[in-house]
């Protein structure tokens, strides 16, 4: 009867255990809580430009209508939103000189050990990659627009392309770790980039040479992957928006990323509106 009894408690208890806990405490959202301090890193596809009134040094494309402005209203966060176009990993710990504006700090130098929260998104600016395939290899687009100018084997884009994707990694873990040194209580979230170019087909809003197109939306997955495997390596969240974002590329019926003439508010190859809400949304649900 005692042995009964004991498996009669043991079985309360583990109930007990595997019940709902109060609702308060399944709310994960407490994670960040409202008056947190929440610090955004980042480049341009973070900086948000041309989404509304700038909030950031001349140059730096920041605006009000960016993710983190977004996040921080979402979540009544406090925001130091330090996101500035052409930002590299370097620009992390060195100073960056925007286009016609003054010299901005290192963007960890916002950091502190009050700090709650870090979103970082960057990456693709290291080496000039990104910059280049719109602007390079768009150019050289004009005298081939029927082969593959930029991905063809041995093309000098390429090359480049492959030795930035293979340091990329460790450039980010070593990020992240510093981010980490400056701020060790805050909840870190790396924040991918979205579906830039198309699956198939071309489109004007986007000039490359049309054998470039599938090696421009393969170097976008690769440096997403690289961010991920940085974000798994250092133990800390990434999100993928790439995933969100599939399917409303700049050549899609519906683009959330502007072309070489944007058709709303926005900067050439840069998101529009809709996709930073998305960013939003996917960072809430990663908070909660």
């Amino acid at each position: 009867m005692r042995r009964g009894a004991s498996l009669l408690v043991v079985t309360a208890v583990l109930l007990a255990g595997c019940s709902d806990p109060p609702e308060s405490k399944l709310d994960r959202s407490s994670a960040v809580p409202g008056g947190s301090s929440y610090v955004a890193l980042g480049d341009s596809y973070s900086a948000g430009p041309r989404l509304g009134p700038s909030t950031g040094p001349v140059g730096c494309e920041q605006t009000q209508g960016n993710y983190p402005h977004l996040l921080a209203a979402r979540l009544d966060l406090e925001l130091t939103d330090v996101t500035c176009g052409g930002a590299t990993s370097e620009h992390l710990t060195e100073a960056q000189t925007p286009p016609n504006g003054e010299p901005v700090p290192p963007q960890l130098d916002a950091l502190n050990s009050s700090t709650d929260l870090v979103t970082l998104g960057m990456g693709g600016n290291d080496g000039k990659v990104f910059s280049e395939l719109v602007t390079t290899c768009v150019g050289m687009a004009v005298k081939d627009r029927a082969g593959a100018p930029c991905s063809a084997d041995g093309a000098a884009f390429r090359t480049k392309v492959e030795r930035q994707l293979g340091r990329l990694p460790t450039r980010m873990v070593a990020a992240i770790e510093a981010v980490q040194e400056r701020a060790p209580e805050a909840r870190i979230v790396v924040v991918g980039y979205p579906a830039v170019f198309p699956e198939s087909g071309t489109c004007d809003l986007l000039p490359l040479a049309r054998g470039d197109y599938p090696y421009a939306r393969e170097l976008v997955s690769r440096i997403n992957d690289g961010l991920a495997d940085a974000a798994d390596q250092a133990g800390v969240a990434y999100v993928d928006v790439w995933a969100a974002t599939d399917g409303h590329d700049i050549c899609a019926a519906d683009p959330w990323i502007a072309g070489l003439v944007p058709a709303q508010a926005g900067l050439e190859y840069h998101p529009y509106a809709r996709e930073q809400a998305v960013v939003t949304d996917l960072l809430v649900d990663e908070l909660r």
